[in-house]
């Protein structure tokens, strides 16, 4: 359309019809750019308009409609140029990959995300909602978002992701409190009853203007009565940031935000960690987790809470084996009555780190102490941070790709086999950029959350395994939330089924050509990145079912210790549907979460129960089985395993996984076949 048109471009809308405006973007000389949505069911109507024009005279004798067509220059079927509103100067090359803005019509992201891992876009798990747009972040080519543009039909708007956190922490204090002050005022604090994340750190800075709503003067503890109040400068402040974190998420988006913000769970502290940062004895520290992690349970007994921490020692993991301090956490979580969920780090890299190193470093430098805990959740970092916009940065570059593991994340693939699996799952954790061999932390590539002196600054940047543990422990808090009444297993098991490897993570998995590859994949990013609206609800296109249920899974017979009970589930399969979709691929996945009671102490460990108190599996019935045929089948299998002898038959058919899952205390893999056959 030329240029003085805008006040005709409007009539191109007509909401009775669905047919949307999505954009207008001044192009200059080139004129007015509007990108129109037409439903397949208007598009005869939005043709009719311009048929109107060729052939119909209205009173005044003008072609009908002539305010309208008469400036439509052409008409297009939409593609990237149609919805990109920045200057176009500013488009990157074709095949360069970068993070886009992404305008979505109201409740289009799960439409638009069903087509970005067609053609390897990532998408951030942050949403901004707008009365009329839901705003997503998209890494991915110019021709990748393209074709997800053309395919989707959700897409209003893109625009380059420009904003970045050192925006934030650049401005002055009294800059930062008014932003700080627009976020509280939207915050919605929930019932001193509700759901809370525990934090054993070194403290809070309560009177933080983002955490004194969320945290009453009754709910902060401290292992050592006569330490100071407080956070300590220290530890830099490391407990109100992950404070933060674990009720807000990333500060950022919500700073660009203007809608209501809904928090389900409140905060409870524990300072663990001694004030002037004199450690204790590590073998002492079972029991400081202990004595910290009961204290808040003296004063709100009936809560619900998610203990999280961040505290790990470089000593004591032995390649994987259990120490007295991941006993003690076993111990915990296990109960005596009652479960407990605990969520933690497993520990960053804290030097050597490169670029040239990178990922090496990861798989050679093995999940800290306590992170080898059977029953815990331990969190990794990976992550999506790629964009440097502080000038004092420039030509840096990202060491970490979209999707990675971060740079200091730990792994278990050093680990004897045996062993669990370590991280559980990974969240973001920030990345960290080189220029030639030097290496730093821009504040660009790390998390934005609340600083411990207030009176200073209100953010900081945060990252690592420490921010990544916080978002796990405020991912569990929101799944609580939603199921009250869910056990504690249940609520990991719910955050690893949700979890799916990145486009990155997936493409390693994918290029594995043996067991072993395969293994080191799983060890080094575990389930992958969890997705709250697959934990909590059931998403497009998933179905998912809920199974609380008891065994007794050993019991005495002649003197030794054998398997005792089998829990049968008979799924109810949608026969028709299945039926329907025929020789159609789909995906059947499967989570079995349960905690153990530990047994420690070194009295060797040939016996694959010698540490844990039982060990359960899941297995599935082939496709023209009889169930007397399974039950052999299973038996047979857990005879031989009885006898630490290996099936000759693995049943690990159709399975991404089969029996490299069978590790520790949670298990979770995804079957791939025919519609005809799942039936």
């Amino acid at each position: 359309m030329p240029l003085g048109s805008e006040q005709f471009v409007q009539k191109l809308e007509d909401r009775g019809k669905q047919i949307e405006l999505l954009s207008v973007s001044d192009r200059g000389a080139a004129g007015l750019l509007a990108a129109v949505y037409v439903p397949t069911a208007a598009r005869e109507h939005f043709i009719r308009k311009i048929e109107k024009y060729r052939d119909e005279v209205s009173k005044g004798g003008r072609p009908k409609n002539e305010a309208l067509v008469a400036r439509v220059d052409q008409v297009a079927l939409g593609a990237f140029d149609t919805v990109f509103t920045d200057d176009v100067d500013e488009i990157p090359e074709a095949a360069q990959s970068v993070w886009w803005e992404v305008w979505l019509r109201t409740g289009e992201r799960p439409t638009f995300e069903s087509f970005t891992g067609r053609h390897a876009v990532t998408v951030s798990l942050e949403t901004l909602t707008f009365p009329e747009r839901d705003v997503v972040l998209a890494f991915g080519t110019r021709n990748a978002i393209g074709r997800c543009v053309i395919e989707s039909g959700s897409v209003a708007e893109i625009r380059l992701a420009k904003d970045t956190p050192s925006v934030f922490l650049n401005f002055t204090n009294d800059e930062q409190q008014d932003w700080a002050g627009d976020v509280a005022q939207r915050v919605t604090p929930p019932g001193d009853d509700m759901i809370a994340v525990c934090i054993l750190d070194s403290g809070v800075t309560r009177q933080h203007i983002l955490i004194e709503p969320l945290l009453d003067a009754h709910d902060v503890h401290k292992y050592d009565p006569n330490w100071p109040d407080g956070d300590s400068a220290t530890w830099n402040g490391h407990g109100t940031a992950m404070a933060g974190l674990s009720l807000y998420g990333d500060l950022f988006p919500l700073l660009h935000g203007t809608g209501d913000i809904h928090i389900g769970h409140r905060l409870e502290i524990v300072k663990m960690l001694a004030h002037d940062g004199q450690e204790h004895e590590p073998r002492l520290y079972g029991a400081i987790t202990r004595e910290s992690a009961t204290r808040p349970e003296v004063t709100k007994p009936f809560r619900r809470r998610v203990h999280c921490m961040a505290v790990s020692s470089a000593s004591g993991t032995n390649q994987g084996r259990p120490s007295s301090w991941s006993a003690a956490l076993d111990q915990l979580t296990f109960g005596t009555g009652t479960t407990r969920l605990f969520v933690v780090s497993t520990g960053n890299i804290r030097q050597g780190i490169t670029a040239a190193g990178y990922p090496t470093l990861n798989d050679i430098e093995p999940v800290e102490n306590p992170a080898q805990s059977w029953n815990a959740l331990a969190v990794g970092a990976y992550t999506q941070k790629q964009q440097i916009a502080d000038t004092s940065f420039a030509g840096w570059a990202p060491i970490a790709p979209v999707g990675a593991i971060a740079p200091c994340s730990r792994t278990s693939v050093s680990w004897e086999r045996r062993w669990p699996i370590k991280p559980d799952v990974v969240f973001e954790g920030g990345n960290h950029a080189h220029q030639d061999t030097e290496v730093d932390t821009p504040d660009d590539l790390s998390l934005l959350t609340t600083h411990y002196r207030p009176l200073v600054r209100q953010f900081q940047s945060f990252g690592d395994t420490s921010a990544a543990a916080s978002l796990g422990a405020r991912f569990s808090a929101q799944i609580l939330n939603d199921r009250p009444n869910a056990w504690n297993e249940t609520v990991r098991g719910l955050v690893v089924h949700s979890a799916d490897w990145t486009p990155l993570m997936q493409a390693q998995l994918d290029a594995s050509t043996n067991e072993t590859q395969r293994l080191a994949v799983f060890r080094r990013y575990g389930y992958g990145v969890p997705d709250l609206r697959r934990a909590i609800r059931s998403s497009l296109n998933d179905a998912t079912i809920v199974s609380e249920n008891t065994l007794r899974p050993l019991h005495l017979a002649n003197g030794r210790i054998k398997s005792k009970d089998m829990n049968l589930h008979m799924m109810p399969w949608p026969a028709d549907i299945l039926a329907g979709l025929g020789e159609t691929l789909v995906q059947l996945r499967v989570t079995l979460s349960y905690f153990i009671e530990p047994n420690p102490g070194e009295r060797g460990w040939k016996g694959r129960y010698r540490y844990a108190s039982h060990g359960l599996r899941f297995a599935l019935k082939r496709r023209l089985e009889e169930l007397p045929q399974f039950r052999a089948r299973i038996n047979q299998a857990v005879q031989m395993d009885e006898e630490d002898l290996i099936p000759t038959t693995a049943d690990d058919e159709g399975w991404t996984l089969g029996r490299i899952r069978d590790v520790g205390s949670v298990h979770s893999d995804s079957w791939i076949g025919s519609a005809a056959e799942l039936r």
